[in-house]
């Protein structure tokens, strides 16, 4: 495996990179939601319902227990709640920077967010507030990556899944080819550029190409993932190979 976990600049080890993450999207919180749109030209909301989409058969179920980890500011939980009946039971969406979940609570107990609605609960995805064998779906958006330990957020996920629960990760990848060298460019960098320019900050538009460079490829994702336990493991890219949702399911039967 190339890397076990994310590192920021002056990391060394995963308490440290807890501190920074949260620390940077704390930070950034204020226009996030701003440069995440801008940034991707609004495709990242194409992204979200696609991802929304795959998983509809589980957020129709109203007694279905859905938690979106890593929520951020909560447009995944968002998208997630446009397929959830009404009367259905309250998506958990969590994260453990404070300002970017205050954003997130304030957009579920708006008119969008439907009948169901969503709780918000400041958490670490690696030491989950939740019973063992508790949820039917877990879904991250772009939080994954960021994690100070990818086999423990997997470990921690498995845990907390019912035997034939599902996981979604969507998260950022490099596409090959022509495609792959335009992009990188902009990524490395007219994005960061751009970044800095609108939020005033340098480190977090900096992190996020080198974050996404040092991510396992999607061979590698999918091979940590089926050692951790999970089975039908996929990878499906989006606009290219840009972006790309990470499935699995826990087994019915270990």
């Amino acid at each position: 495996m190339t890397t076990l976990g994310a590192r920021p600049a002056g990391a060394k080890d995963e308490a440290d990179t807890a501190w920074a993450v949260r620390r940077m999207f704390d930070a950034i919180a204020p226009r996030y939601d701003l440069l995440n749109h801008v940034l991707s030209a609004n495709v990242d909301r194409l992204w979200r319902r696609r991802t929304a989409r795959r998983f509809g058969a589980v957020l129709a179920r109203p007694d279905a227990a859905v938690l979106d980890i890593c929520c951020g500011t909560g447009d995944m939980t968002m998208a997630l709640l446009k397929r959830r009946p009404r009367g259905g039971r309250p998506v958990l969406a969590a994260d453990f920077a404070r300002e970017m979940l205050s954003r997130a609570a304030r957009k579920f107990g708006g008119r969008e967010a439907g009948e169901a609605g969503a709780v918000a609960l400041e958490a670490d995805a690696l030491h989950l507030p939740l019973r063992a064998e508790s949820l039917d779906l877990i879904v991250t958006a772009f939080g994954f990556r960021n994690l100070a330990n990818y086999e423990a957020g997997l470990r921690e996920f498995h845990r907390v899944l019912k035997p034939g629960g599902q996981l979604g990760i969507l998260d950022f990848a490099e596409p090959g080819g022509l495609v792959g060298k335009a992009y990188a460019v902009y990524f490395r960098r007219v994005l960061p550029a751009i970044g800095r320019m609108v939020c005033g900050k340098d480190g977090p538009y900096s992190y996020l190409p080198v974050s996404v460079g040092s991510f396992p490829p999607p061979n590698e994702m999918l091979a940590l993932m089926r050692g951790v336990g999970y089975e039908d493991c996929a990878w499906q890219p989006y606009t290219f190979g840009i972006a790309g949702l990470y499935t699995g399911a826990r087994p019915l039967v270990v």
